[in-house]
């Protein structure tokens, strides 16, 4: 079972990783976060099924802070590789994708890698709030 939504800054995505961290009880087997030009795509990929009553309130969480996303064919494949057990840096390259975490979800990652963007620009775009 895969959810995967876009959200419009870093700080609605950093939400969703808490969420999974601290209140959710899901199965969940890997998140995915990307960042793109106009916001975030965040793919949480589940062991198992949700009952109907957990999907439904996952979804209405996450409906909250996104919108749900259909990928085009080239993150289509980016996330299928990811999944595969491709290599990070190999999948960014080949498919022009901003990985930044896969895996456990990680707080870290994403406020590393929104420092270092902001540090790099000199300012601080949007989607990076």
């Amino acid at each position: 079972m895969d959810f995967i939504y876009h959200l419009s800054n870093a700080s609605l995505t950093l939400r969703v990783v808490q969420f999974l961290h601290e209140y959710a009880k899901l199965p969940v087997q890997f998140v995915t976060v990307i960042h793109q030009v106009d916001g975030w795509v965040i793919r949480i990929k589940m062991n198992s099924p949700l009952s109907e009553e957990q999907a439904g309130n996952f979804r209405a969480f996450l409906n909250e802070l996104g919108f749900p996303y259909t990928p085009g064919i080239s993150l289509k494949m980016a996330l299928w590789a990811l999944e595969t057990g491709q290599s990070m840096v190999d999948v960014m390259r080949r498919y022009q994708v901003a990985i930044v975490s896969h895996g456990y979800p990680n707080y870290d990652d994403i406020e590393a890698f929104r420092k270092q963007f902001i540090q790099g620009l000199g300012y601080c775009p949007e989607t990076l709030a």
